[in-house]
């Protein structure tokens, strides 16, 4: 990547992010982690509700919400507080770095440009060997990774 700063800024997130790798295998429990921690601690709907300042069936909403998905991460942030304990979120790559991610991205654009290039030149009877193309591939991949354009992510 030419782009320094841009380049810095892939390592630097990459290794925030690589914290969170081990828990990719964590499974969510069914419940949700609001019902699961709140009944490990035996700790009623009410009492956790009063510690929130909210009733439990408010409580109980909080535990729909957040199996269905839709509770926000305040609400979360809130629950933590009130069980003494702290949200942490984050992402888990599919990819071993966000430069590989970046990579698989440049490829797929430059295949898609050089094969309508390619298909052009066959039309017209002027096609290039497999080899060629390849070569076309890598480099305008390796051109795209480099220059990472707004129309990367498209």
């Amino acid at each position: 990547m030419k782009n320094t700063k841009q380049y810095l800024l892939i390592n630097q997130t990459d290794k925030k992010l690589a914290g969170f790798r081990l828990l990719q295998s964590v499974v969510i429990p069914s419940k949700g982690w609001v019902h699961t921690l709140r009944t490990a601690l035996k700790m009623s709907l009410r009492q956790l509700g009063n510690k929130m300042d909210f009733s439990a069936q408010n409580i109980n909403q909080i535990e729909e919400r957040e199996v269905n998905g839709t509770l926000s991460l305040n609400s979360l942030q809130e629950v933590a507080k009130a069980l003494d304990m702290q949200l942490v979120y984050g992402f888990v790559s599919k990819h071993e770095s966000l430069e590989q991610m970046i990579e698989k991205r440049a490829k797929e654009l430059a295949t898609e440009i050089v094969m309508r290039t390619h298909n052009s030149m066959a039309l017209e009877n002027q096609q290039n060997s497999k080899e060629r193309i390849e070569q076309a591939i890598a480099q305008k991949t390796a051109e795209i990774k480099n220059e990472m354009p707004k129309y990367l992510w498209d």
